[in-house]
């Protein structure tokens, strides 16, 4: 699968993540009015929160197909990690922060909802937790039908929101029927903390990912290694003095090596030599798209 079919596939899981959002955030809000549930207003924030997400990620989609330009020379690759770190801003600010906000709230006002509150809640918990699981199967389907699914931030985030809607769900789901069982609020309010701690790690680890992808992050450690071997396996090249990678998108990685060369070639020679080299890489690793040589008669730093 070729990444713009595998892009096609992305959009549409997005989509379907987005649309069973949207209307369970509707549910989830005219439920937490009616019945006064904390929890089930934390779960219609995370809800709004991930349908905002969704929104930058089919931008990041868009976005990043764009072709290299004079002003982006390497192309639109990081724009996928750019609004991936949006999108867990977003998380944080929107689901985490509102959850732990209505956790407290509740713990102040000790607030009593009616039966029928209950009732609506739980069944809104109920049809919230079958669409969330739609969702994320879908996600996980596509992730198993393509190996490059997992490094698409688009998709992983995708995944990291429904299966923690999933389990967010299911935090509401028992702390509100602790509440109507025990009359406690504190069960309750709990959940509603519980899901906003879920949510800001969520967010952080997230983030975290994006940011080292936008600071510019090497390639695995196996797949350098390879690079590195097979440079050394050329009988024009004495020594691989340094060898860089940087990833500049899901199918674009850049591959700067500083090389020594055995005596006596010619300029002409040299220039043959080089060209070969850098084809054989991009032949063998198709993303090594970016491929820049360096001769040098430095040591190695290896």
């Amino acid at each position: 699968m070729n990444q713009k079919e595998s892009d096609g596939k992305t959009r549409v899981t997005v989509l379907v993540a987005l649309a069973a959002n949207l209307v369970i955030a509707v549910a989830k809000a005219l439920g937490g009015l009616i019945s006064g549930s904390p929890a089930l207003l934390s779960e219609a924030a995370h809800s709004v929160a991930d349908s905002l997400n969704e929104v930058f990620l089919l931008a990041s989609l868009r976005r990043s197909r764009k072709p290299a330009d004079r002003q982006h020379p390497f192309g639109y690759g990081k724009e996928r990690y750019f609004w991936a770190l949006l999108a867990a801003v977003g998380i944080f600010v929107m689901g985490g922060c509102f959850s732990f906000f209505q956790g407290i709230e509740a713990l102040r006002s000790d607030t009593h909802e009616t039966d029928s509150g209950y009732t609506i809640g739980l069944i809104v918990l109920g049809v919230a937790f079958l669409a969330e699981g739609i969702s994320l199967v879908r996600a996980l389907l596509q992730v198993r039908g393509s190996k490059e699914g997992t490094g698409d931030p688009a998709l992983r985030t995708v995944i990291a929101e429904d299966a923690t809607a999933v389990l967010g769900v299911v935090l509401a789901i028992v702390g509100m029927a602790l509440h109507w069982i025990t009359g406690n609020v504190v069960w309750e309010a709990s959940a509603s903390l519980a899901i906003g701690v879920l949510l800001v790690y969520i967010a952080y680890r997230l983030g975290a990912e994006a940011r080292a992808q936008l600071i510019g992050e090497s390639v695995d450690p196996v797949l350098r290694g390879r690079i590195h071997s097979l440079l050394d396996a050329q009988p024009e090249i004495d020594n691989v003095a340094s060898l860089l990678t940087m990833k500049l998108g899901l199918e674009s990685t850049l591959v700067a090596a500083r090389i020594d060369l055995v005596p006596g070639l010619d300029s002409e020679t040299v220039e043959l030599v080089c060209v070969r080299i850098k084809r054989s890489v991009t032949r063998t690793w198709p993303e090594a798209d970016q491929v820049y040589l360096d001769i040098t008669e430095a040591p190695s730093d290896e």
